[in-house]
């Protein structure tokens, strides 16, 4: 504390001292302690602006109360309901929300850390306190309406993961439209994501029927329905069940209505651990790479991390449940496990190739600029017909590699940086619509794959 103290006096006040000695102020020393103090105002009045939001970010404490006022309503239940809503051993740690509408938080649940995802956008559109819980029951909680048996709600499951309702559709469309751009932002709890119509969707149904009935009373009820459905609406918790058989997402631990947890959050995103996410918006993306590279691990771990990516990539391509496209490709969404094991950490910005297509093709273009789903899956606009082709320009690999490019080649090793960097420039320069280019593509991340294991293997750090 007395360093501190001794710092600030040196900071603030010793350009004042020799001055006042002499019984006056040199002007570039006034300059000095003018700029100083214009760089703390400054400072702090960001500071209170985005930490202004704060409260508007974290409502977690909101999303408990609405859904256990539900719960005791008997309108949902869950394999979590009881331990959340009356036993109280569900923690809530940090604040990790990026969106009012979606909250996340980082918390404990049977001695496990977990990450707690809720959304509560129907409870922050509402005006008055009173309105928030009869406007979730009508809008989220409304289906099943009535006691049906598991034949009909199978198949209800069923035609929904081959193609979501229509109103779905054109609320994606709609909050495209309201931020300016003609794009879908599938990251929002109001987009959906349907898988089409694909031989395997029986077998996730009998998962999705399993995980409702979490008491094995080999029966669903009505809440448990409720509940599935209404998770059912959540695109990432979609994606999270369509993912569960991978090693690189995160796994699904249990839910209560539409609030789920899953494993607690990879580390790896700085900003997690360094900034709040009010502040995040402040950096610049070059400011974001140094920041990366200061906080994140050593080279080698770095290469370990990547190779984790790369089979991501190549899991996202043909899966159980068709083709994903990444659609928002940044190191925000690069998570490893304490042994640097790559983890996604946020599924939000993945989407079904089904989704994608559906929404794209047909849509009246003029360039292909207004072409895109999400923040960076584009498609070609036919400028003839005035219409988006469905197919994307580039691949989920090409936009990988010219990611890593800022995350390998700093720090790597002298012998291996001219080869590593070549591949990399292939690498991104792969073109031609994503569903065609599948023979290169698993060429050229083979051969990434094995530069970068020949390098680290035999190590500590394989």
């Amino acid at each position: 504390m007395r360093r501190l103290r001794r710092l600030v006096h040196l900071v603030l006040l010793c350009p004042f001292s020799k001055g006042l000695q002499q019984g006056r102020l040199p002007g570039l020393r006034v300059k000095y302690v003018l700029l100083v103090w214009l760089g703390i105002f400054a400072g702090s009045w960001m500071v209170y602006v985005h930490y202004s939001s704060y409260s508007e970010l974290c409502r977690g404490h909101v999303c408990q109360v609405v859904i256990c006022d539900q719960y005791r309503k008997g309108i949902i239940s869950g394999s979590v309901c009881q331990d959340l809503c009356e036993l109280q051993k569900v923690e809530w740690r940090t604040c990790l929300s990026s969106s009012p509408g979606q909250q996340v938080y980082s918390g404990l649940w049977q001695k496990k850390e977990v990450t707690i995802k809720c959304g509560i956008e129907e409870a922050l559109n509402s005006k008055a306190w009173p309105d928030v819980v009869p406007r979730r029951e009508l809008v989220l909680f409304d289906k099943p309406t009535r006691g049906t048996s598991i034949k009909e709600f199978q198949e209800m499951i069923l035609s929904f993961l081959k193609r979501p309702g229509q109103t779905q559709s054109v609320l994606c469309q709609l909050r495209g439209v309201h931020q300016g751009v003609l794009l879908c932002l599938p990251f929002g709890p109001k987009c959906q994501a349907n898988l089409g119509d694909l031989p395997s969707l029986p077998t996730l149904v009998d998962q999705i029927l399993l995980m409702a009935d979490f008491n094995k009373d080999s029966r669903v009820s009505l809440a448990e329905a409720k509940s599935v459905w209404a998770l059912l609406q959540r695109n990432e918790f979609l994606l999270l069940l369509s993912l569960q058989e991978k090693e690189h997402a995160s796994r699904l631990l249990g839910y209560c209505g539409d609030l789920y947890l899953t494993e607690g959050i990879p580390r790896g995103s700085w900003h997690g651990a360094v900034l709040l996410p009010a502040l995040r918006p402040l950096l610049p993306s070059v400011l974001h790479r140094a920041l990366q590279q200061w906080f994140g691990p050593a080279w080698p771990w770095r290469a370990k991390i990547a190779i984790g990516l790369l089979e991501f990539v190549e899991e996202l391509f043909h899966g159980s449940y068709g083709t994903f496209y990444m659609c928002e490709t940044t190191l925000a969404n690069v998570g490893y496990t304490a042994t640097y094991d790559f983890k996604m950490a946020d599924l939000q910005q993945v989407a079904p190739e089904a989704t994608v297509r559906r929404f794209l093709q047909g849509r009246h273009c003029e360039q292909s600029s207004d072409c895109i789903y999400g923040r960076d899956c584009r498609a070609p606009c036919d400028r003839l017909m005035r219409q988006c082709k469905g197919d994307l320009i580039q691949p989920n690999l090409a936009k990988v590699c010219e990611l890593l490019r800022d995350y390998l080649l700093p720090g790597a090793p002298a012998d291996l940086r001219e080869e590593l960097g070549k591949q990399l420039r292939t690498c991104t320069t792969l073109s031609g619509l994503a569903s065609q280019v599948e023979a290169h593509h698993s060429l050229v991340l083979s051969h990434l794959k094995t530069l970068l294991w020949r390098e680290i293997s035999n190590t500590n750090y394989s």
